[in-house]
Parts: C-alpha cells; sequence; structure tokens
C-alpha cells in the first residue's frame, strides 16, 4: 500500500439502502476507513461477553461497523457486500479466536489474497465450504480492491483492536503491529448497494453439476 500521506482525504454519503444486509452487527460512523469482524467460535446465544466486548469497542473507538462471523460462506458474503455499499471503509480487520471446523478466519484472508474460482471457491482456503454462490464476481472484485485486510486473527485484547482501528484513522502513515496504516478516503468508484442473491442457502448441499447454471443465475 502506498504510504505516502494523502493530499485531501475524500468521503463520500453511503447510499440510503446502506447497510444493505442485516446481521450480527454494531453500526457505527458511516464516514470511517474501518470495519471490524470478529471470529465467533461459540454459539451466537448466549453471545460470550468477550466477544461482544470486541465489537462494543470496534465502534466505540470509530470504527464504520464491527460485526461477529462464524461461517465461511454466507456470512462472508453479508460482509462483502455491506463493505462494498460504503467506499469510506478501506480497512477490514480481523480479530478474534479461529473458527474450529469452519476455518472462517483463513477463509477471509484467502479471499483476499487469492480470489476465487471459476467454480466461485475461495483459492487456497483451509475452510470445508468456502463458496461464495449468492454473490456476483464484480462485487466480489470490487470488495478485494476496496479493502485492505489487517489481519490479527487470534487477538482477543480489545486494547489491540482499539489500536488497530485508531490507527485506520489516521491522517499520517501509522505503524500497528506489522502494518502501516492511515485514512487513504473512500474508493474512488462509487457504492455497489445490492442484496445477496440468496439462491443457495445451503452451499455445502450442492453438486458439482449445478454449480454453472446456478452462477448464470446470480450473474444476471
Amino acid at each position: 500500500m502506498n504510504e505516502d500521506k494523502p493530499s485531501k482525504i475524500l468521503k463520500v454519503k453511503p447510499p440510503t439502502d446502506y447497510p444493505p444486509e442485516e446481521g450480527c452487527y454494531l453500526r457505527g460512523n458511516d464516514y470511517s476507513p474501518v470495519a471490524v469482524v470478529v471470529m465467533l467460535n461459540a454459539p451466537y446465544e448466549p453471545m460470550p461477553p468477550d466477544i461482544e466486548m470486541l465489537t462494543k469497542v470496534s465502534v466505540e473507538t470509530g470504527a464504520a461497523m464491527a460485526g461477529t462471523l462464524q461461517t465461511e460462506n454466507i456470512g462472508i458474503e453479508k460482509i462483502v457486500v455491506n463493505i462494498v455499499a460504503n467506499p469510506n471503509i478501506r480497512y477490514l480487520i480481523l480479530c478474534g479466536a479461529e473458527v474450529e471446523g469452519h476455518y472462517t478466519g483463513d477463509a477471509i484472508r484467502a479471499l483476499t489474497e487469492n480470489g476465487v474460482n471459476e467454480k466461485r471457491t475461495i483459492i487456497g482456503s483451509k475452510a470445508k465450504t468456502p463458496y461464495l454462490f449468492n454473490i456476483t464476481n464484480v462485487v466480489i472484485e470490487r470488495f478485494r480492491k476496496q479493502i485492505t485486510l489487517v489481519n490479527i486473527l487470534n487477538v482477543m485484547d480489545p486494547e489491540t483492536v482499539k489500536k488497530g482501528v485508531w490507527s485506520c484513522y489516521q491522517e499520517s502513515p501509522t505503524k500497528f503491529m506489522d502494518y502501516t496504516l492511515y485514512d487513504t478516503g473512500a474508493y474512488p468508484e462509487p457504492a455497489i448497494c445490492q442484496k445477496i442473491k440468496l439462491k443457495v442457502p445451503k452451499p455445502q448441499e450442492i453438486e458439482d453439476w449445478e454449480i454453472d447454471d446456478l452462477l448464470k443465475e446470480i450473474e444476471k
């Protein structure tokens, strides 16, 4: 990432229907450059206090949104569409303990690094079902271009997460762990605001021979 200080920090007003997808997240400052996703390696109810604390302090520190994630398919799809609907979000902080069996955090890492193949499978992920069948390639690639992943997976310390959020909205390049962060301003293309096309609620049950026809429907 370019570490030169930007001459002007551009912000844009998100669309009126942002964020398009509901979920287990808190909404904060729409003009913030950072969102936080906390791995949920536990049942949703009752929500573990340490996980709830990470989402809460993220928003209180200035994140645009912060929430939990458990599944490596529809859960990731909802994050992707919500982020591309707000061009101000340029960083995604990944924290919390990896989800046992799902490897959801690894799926996000692989998505940002490698994208998906022609079968809409996340390339290089250890996850069991890393399939993004319900969103288009345009949305996936926009997500990958728009955000920089700040991968602090398995960090559970609220103060560390707060420092990461704070670093993302500084005007000058700021060191945070292995990253150099600052507010780069809004992504220079319009928001893409659309809900997921929920054609596949259980992607693990889709047969290979069904995928091509399904993806043609999603891309319409």
